[in-house]
């Protein structure tokens, strides 16, 4: 098996469903800012094609595509540092996936949670792009030959089948041609759970706005969230043990820690044995000093949708001379000609 040499490269991605909020910026957006700070490339991709796995109102997609881009923006992607990609413009992403539909088996994608999850007992009526949504994961990670991607806990399992589409791809076809890259995560606050049910994940789909803080609130609205955030009548403890059966206790400890880039034991060194009515004022400040600037620019930036489409343009462009030549050479490997070159 020929031996390759993979550039360090980073990707990843989040689906432009809308109503970004502060568990997507420590989650997420926080984290791809930080790996552009470092010497590799770095990919970072709003996934429509993976929106649409489930029904979206064309006008609202078009919407959350562009705040999403806005949102990467203001929160600190530099789209000439990084590369900045709407999925469905570069089609070797959809093109890598129909080979890996042909490379995955069936059981491997009827045992991801996800599916289980999303569809339910209802599988019969949902579509088959929500089944083979992993496949895409899994080809939009590799037509990059990404050897590092940043996602949160939920997506590892995709993760682990990326990498065995790419063992399988390889061994079928006696190449070392797809790395088998792995998950980082990472932090204090990978998982941002809900402000009102610290047992619940923050989520855009729960009914009560006041469970998150969306990176579109403005700071009078980021502290009043913070202030009513459900808590227990407990002062802090000054050990992390002491979070243990404290969920909501723990959620807030997490988010400080995550804003202020320190640990949780770092945290609670300083504000061990204080009640939240002293805790909470200083969590509001620190929230609205790191996330009103964001709401800000991403409104700005709202006000210039031609500038936004003009960079993912030529996102899409710097994409698709890494994509072109990997998909290529795939489609050399597995026999089939190869198409004309971009």
């Amino acid at each position: 098996m020929s031996e390759t040499s993979f550039t360090p490269r980073v990707f990843s991605g989040i689906q432009p469903s809308g109503n970004l909020h502060l568990g997507n910026y420590l989650g997420a957006l926080k984290r791809f800012v930080d790996w552009q700070a470092k010497d590799m490339e770095t990919i970072f991709c709003m996934v429509d094609l993976h929106a649409i796995t489930v029904w979206q109102d064309p006008a609202d997609l078009k919407k959350s595509t562009r705040e999403l881009c806005a949102g990467f923006i203001a929160s600190g992607i530099n789209p000439e540092e990084s590369i900045l990609i709407n999925q469905s413009q570069v089609p070797e992403h959809a093109q890598l996936a129909w080979v890996f539909n042909c490379v995955a088996r069936m059981g491997w994608m009827q045992r991801m949670t996800q599916w289980k999850d999303k569809a339910g007992k209802n599988q019969q009526n949902a579509s088959l792009g929500l089944l083979a949504y992993p496949a895409l994961m899994a080809a939009d990670i590799l037509i990059y030959h990404a050897t590092h991607v940043p996602v949160g806990e939920d997506q590892k399992q995709h993760l682990e089948l990326t990498r065995d589409i790419a063992i399988k791809f390889n061994h079928d076809y006696g190449v070392n041609f797809f790395p088998e890259t792995e998950p980082v995560i990472e932090g204090a606050a990978t998982r941002v759970m809900s402000l009102r049910d610290g047992s619940k994940k923050m989520s855009k789909s729960d009914p009560s706005d006041a469970s998150r803080i969306n990176l579109t609130d403005d700071a009078d609205a980021i502290a009043k969230k913070i202030r009513k955030a459900k808590t227990d009548p407990e002062a802090l403890p000054s050990e992390a043990d002491g979070l243990e059966d404290r969920p909501e206790a723990r959620n807030l400890i997490n988010i400080y820690a995550a804003l202020n880039e320190q640990t949780v034991e770092q945290v609670l060194a300083d504000v061990g044995g204080r009640q939240f009515s002293e805790f909470k004022p200083m969590l509001a400040d620190l929230a609205v000093s790191k996330l009103a600037p964001i709401s800000t620019e991403m409104a700005r930036l709202m006000q210039h949708q031609d500038e936004i489409d003009k960079i993912l343009a030529r996102g899409a462009e710097r994409a698709r001379a890494i994509t072109a030549p990997i998909l290529r050479q795939t489609y050399d490997i597995i026999g089939m000609v190869p198409p004309p070159a971009v």
